[in-house]
């Protein structure tokens, strides 16, 4: 490494050393990810020439046209699925599923969250499902310390859940779009790992889970009152089953996420105002209107996923994920559960895109344990798709949980990442097991 890599590799370990602490910094790590963006590109800058070929000014201009690109895709698609689920909490569109979900028995409503969160992950995305269900955590769980602690199930179960399912997760996406696994292949052999991740901690937090709910504060607003129950079921389709719209019309425009994402909000948005042009709601005036809606999206949490993927797509540029993957190889000695198991813990520190991206890029020789829904892609799919909940940041729907419910770096770690990381090992064991077994009765 060069002197400017290692210099490069340090601003990111300090700033994200930064973010960890933001409890004791008490600096809002949005602001950290910014200037981890700006030094990261700035120190590659004094010396482009010796990462990119042929370096020109108009070249180094795509190089970061194309990462800022690829960020603002998922910076889209994450504003308007916030914006679609605090359109349909705003108007009352999730009273029904929160009088489905209601119980005062704090261990039956966290199997019911886990589960629940962990097949409609598989549906929707699990960055998508950790927002509908905050929302709907937010009507059935008043006391905070218990809302985080079901905050942060969501954030495991919906990894889970995203990791054994080709629309389920960014990092599964990317493997079926490339070919490397089927979508029959991950649901079948990934399904009873990933169940077992989510399960496992839930089995252990449920002896954490004592006494009973206090009855939530009534959260009824007079804007979701001056509804009908027929309306509220309207936005509540319109928006949740946009939501799972959107994965069908990708595959069939090929279009880029966030596009699904932008015409479900048009089409919701067009709605809701053909609702308030009936005659009773014209006395509400602009108040209600999806324009203020969009006034309380948290831009903390977007800034904070710009800077953050920023700063990693400069690692990637720098060729360091790489050569670590090449390294991780080389000490493991080929053992695809070593190797897919680290880079699943890694996942939890760094975006787990650019690692699988990194991976896809290296392993090009399809034979073997790297043929279609081989061994290592299965193994990967489900370690950076599940490893990235062992810490917060780790994955889109920690941070965003991060964001909704202002979880610190500190808590989550002290009392969730143990947990994680024993149903993530757990998981492993399970799909060894399972290869194992259809090894024998073949």
């Amino acid at each position: 490494m060069t002197t400017l890599t290692i210099a490069i590799v340090v601003v990111f370990v300090l700033g994200y050393a930064c973010i960890a602490l933001e409890s004791v910094t008490r600096v809002n790590k949005a602001a950290i990810a910014l200037l981890m963006f700006v030094a990261t590109w700035t120190l590659f800058m004094m010396d482009p020439a010796s990462y990119i070929p042929n370096f020109s000014h108009e070249l180094i201009n795509a190089v970061i046209e194309k990462h800022l690109g690829s960020t603002a895709t998922t910076l889209f698609f994450l504003m308007g699925a916030m914006t679609i689920v605090e359109i349909v909490d705003q108007n009352g569109g999730f009273n029904f599923v929160r009088d489905a979900l209601r119980t005062t028995s704090k261990r039956r409503l966290m199997w019911r969250i886990v589960f629940i969160t962990f097949f409609l992950s598989a549906i929707l995305d699990n960055m998508t499902t950790s927002i509908v269900m905050v929302m709907v955590l937010r009507k059935l769980v008043d006391n905070r310390q218990d809302r985080l602690t079901f905050a942060s199930l969501v954030i495991i179960a919906a990894n889970s859940g995203g990791a054994f399912s080709p629309i389920g997760d960014v990092t599964t996406i990317m493997l079926w779009n490339k070919g490397l696994l089927t979508a029959a292949g991950v649901i079948t052999e990934i399904f009873l790992p990933s169940l077992v991740s989510a399960v496992v901690p839930a089995l252990i937090m449920q002896w954490m889970l004592k006494g009973r709910l206090d009855a939530p504060a009534s959260t009824s607003t007079k804007e979701e009152e001056s509804f009908t129950s027929r309306e509220r079921k309207t936005i509540f389709c319109l928006g949740v089953g946009g939501l799972c719209f959107v994965p069908v019309f990708h595959n069939l425009t090929n279009l880029p996420p966030f596009v699904g994402i932008l015409l479900v909000l048009g089409v919701l948005w067009t709605t809701i105002e053909i609702f308030y042009r009936k005659e009773r709601y014209r006395h509400d005036s602009m108040k209600r209107r999806v324009s203020k809606v969009l006034g309380r999206i948290d831009m903390s949490t977007i800034l904070f996923f710009l800077g953050i993927l920023m700063a990693v797509s400069c690692l990637e540029e720098i060729k360091v994920l790489g050569l670590a993957g090449e390294w991780l190889n080389e000490v493991s000695c080929g053992n695809h559960y070593l190797v897919t198991g680290i880079i699943g813990v890694v996942s939890s520190i760094v975006d787990n895109v650019p690692l699988v991206a990194g991976c896809m890029g290296m392993y090009t020789n399809l034979v073997g344990d790297y043929a279609v829904d081989g061994l290592f892609w299965q193994l990967l799919a489900y370690c950076a798709g599940v490893g990235g909940s062992i810490l917060i940041v780790g994955s889109a729907a920690g941070v965003v949980v991060m964001g909704l419910e202002r979880i610190s770096f500190g808590w989550y770690m002290k009392r969730i990442s143990w947990l994680v990381a024993v149903g993530y090992f757990a998981g492993i064991f399970t799909y060894w097991v399972q290869n194992y077994i259809v090894a024998m009765l073949h």
